[in-house]
């Protein structure tokens, strides 16, 4: 009788197949990854289509962004682009009035941060009614 215990050998692991798997995982991820580089996105500015727009109210403020950032409030060109003059333009024209509707006219080459400018001088002064105009799309040709 052999009373003595069996040396019992510990389970091994191979970790080879392990490590080839997830290598090719990491390989098949880095060349099926797409990067995207938003300086070089193109935008094309937004149109929108007259249907079903509503009838338009008498216009009593107008404040028109021209493609080089410059201002005019209501036909009047400013002197400079800087937001104080705008402001101090559109308060002397309305005075105390802040419950009409300021429609801004945008070039599609203008800058966004001039007409975002123009959203926050309006907002400021206490002007809640502000649209913004866009071109007409033109219509497609098909049948």
């Amino acid at each position: 009788m052999n009373l003595r215990p069996r040396r019992s050998e510990d389970p091994e692991v191979n970790l080879t197949p392990l490590i080839d798997v997830v290598f090719l995982l990491l390989v098949f991820f880095m060349v099926s990854t797409t990067f995207v580089r938003e300086a070089d996105l193109e935008i094309v500015l937004p149109e929108a289509s007259l249907e079903g727009a509503p009838e338009q109210e008498e216009r009593a403020l107008e404040v028109v962004v021209s493609a080089d950032g410059e201002y005019a409030v209501n036909s009047r060109q400013l002197v400079n682009n800087r937001p104080t003059t705008l402001e101090s333009a559109i308060r002397r024209m309305m005075e105390d009035r802040r419950d009409v509707p300021v429609t801004i006219r945008a070039d599609a080459n203008a800058s966004h941060q001039s007409v975002v400018t123009v959203m926050d001088v309006v907002g400021r002064l206490g002007f809640a009614r502000i649209q913004v105009v866009t071109a007409e799309a033109p219509e497609e040709e098909g049948g």
